[in-house]
């Protein structure tokens, strides 16, 4: 079995690559959509952040308004607070899958897809979380372009000029809150070049996969 991390930062384009690896035979784990669930109402995270953030951060129909709350985490300097509530269940959640995946398959790769990988360790929300994979792969891009990637992932194309710039500025500050790429690289044990086309992509994933299956079965 092997435990692995793939991480990279806003517009990187890690959840393309997470989706090739997926085809590849890998388990893959999505901490975003283990953080959404655990953020619905009924849910000890959710109260969590209600108690902490207020009801401002609330839709009428009473379901987080993510819109709010990463302003006021970005913003607001409040992404601190925000991780310290979400990042330790979701962790704890992930390896419980995790086991669940090695007990049904000794010979596993179990993937954890997560931005924040360091950020967590770092920001003391998940300390000694690197430690907990047995690899760590690091999707890159310039930053120009994961600007570019994410714009045109939350825009329409026929955006005004207002919105645009307020969500480049996001972009930017959502950015400036994770370590960069090169303070990350020399801890990581596999870098991805995802500045190309897609099947360059697509072939370095299935090299890589190709070596963690490898040392799965080992």
């Amino acid at each position: 079995m092997l435990r692995v991390g793939l991480t990279g930062g806003l517009g990187s384009g890690k959840s393309t690559v997470a989706a090739f690896f997926r085809e590849c035979g890998v388990h893959l784990l999505e901490a975003d959509n283990i953080a959404r669930e655990m953020m619905q109402p009924g849910q000890d995270v959710y109260r969590s952040i209600v108690e902490t953030f207020g009801s401002s951060v609330l839709r009428p129909d009473a379901t987080l308004d993510r819109g709010r709350l990463a302003e006021l985490a970005f913003g607001q300097g409040r992404l601190a607070e925000l991780n310290c509530i979400i990042h330790p269940p979701v962790i704890a959640e992930q390896e419980r899958r995790m086991q669940e995946i090695f007990a049904r398959d000794p010979g596993a790769v179990a993937m954890v897809e997560s931005a924040l990988i360091f950020e967590a360790e770092a920001g003391g929300s998940a300390p000694g979380w690197r430690e907990r994979f047995d690899r760590i792969i690091l999707v890159t891009a310039p930053d120009g372009l994961k600007i570019q990637r994410f714009l045109s992932r939350i825009l329409p194309g026929d955006v005004d000029p207002e919105r645009r710039a307020a969500a480049e500025r996001d972009a930017r500050a959502r950015l400036a809150a994770q370590i960069p790429d090169a303070v990350k690289a020399p801890r990581c044990d596999y870098i991805l070049d995802n500045a190309g086309s897609l099947e360059t992509a697509r072939t370095q994933a299935e090299r890589i996969a190709a070596e963690l299956h490898a040392l799965a079965r080992v």
